[in-house]
């Protein structure tokens, strides 16, 4: 049985996926797994958002999804992908993960996108793909300390590096954002000897386990 197949038995009675949905879900699970070990300019990083009814995660549901490229350092405005859930899930998240392919995830708070974002692939494609996530939330504290002592609102970070956006509170408004942010992280980053996508990781989560949350 193939990798399809058993994926449609998986979403049990969810809609059909579209044709393209499903070619492009083929081509990402033929992708080569990434190591995450080469350095922050040959590395094509994906910052991720995500827009839900409100921020409970027992109550409340995923909307729409937003992501745009950092490629070798620079961000690529037009290299985005912006879906409303609504009215196709699947067809949605399909389009999500090949525009991702195998990259490195940089979101912003990974409690709640990181867990809003997997039950929704459960739920809508029958699998939860893995991916190596980076969050600001930990990391930004922990390289400017002289900015914002702990961990903080997405609103004062913005604030303290003067960073303004399209649409707050819009998933891919809010992205553009948080890759303004990533930015800043990344060039910090390499002056600490943190030089990859999974070094970054690793960093943000010493300081996570650092303050015990």
């Amino acid at each position: 049985m193939s990798w399809l197949s058993r994926l449609k038995i998986a979403r049990g009675n969810q809609p059909p996926l579209s044709a393209e949905a499903e070619r492009a879900l083929e081509a990402w699970q033929a992708l080569a797994e990434a190591g995450h070990e080469q350095p922050h300019f040959e590395s094509r990083y994906i910052v991720l958002n995500t827009e839900a009814t409100g921020l409970d995660l027992e109550r409340d549901r995923l909307l729409a999804v937003g992501a745009i490229a950092i490629d070798g350092g620079l961000l690529h405005p037009r290299d985005a992908y912006h879906a409303q859930l609504e009215p196709s899930p699947g067809d949605a998240l399909a389009g999500l993960l090949a525009f991702v392919g195998r990259s490195p995830l940089v979101v912003f708070n990974a409690t709640f996108n990181r867990t809003i974002l997997e039950r929704a692939f459960a739920r809508q494609l029958g699998f939860t793909p893995e991916f190596l996530w980076i969050d600001l939330y930990f990391l930004l504290p922990s390289l400017f300390p002289e900015r914002l002592e702990r961990p903080g609102r997405l609103a004062d970070w913005m604030a303290a590096f003067e960073i303004e956006t399209f649409q707050r509170h819009h998933a891919l408004g809010d992205a553009w954002a948080i890759a303004q942010l990533f930015l800043a992280a990344q060039s910090r980053a390499l002056s600490l000897a943190v030089t990859n996508p999974r070094a970054l990781a690793e960093h943000a989560q010493a300081y996570r386990q650092k303050l015990k949350v």
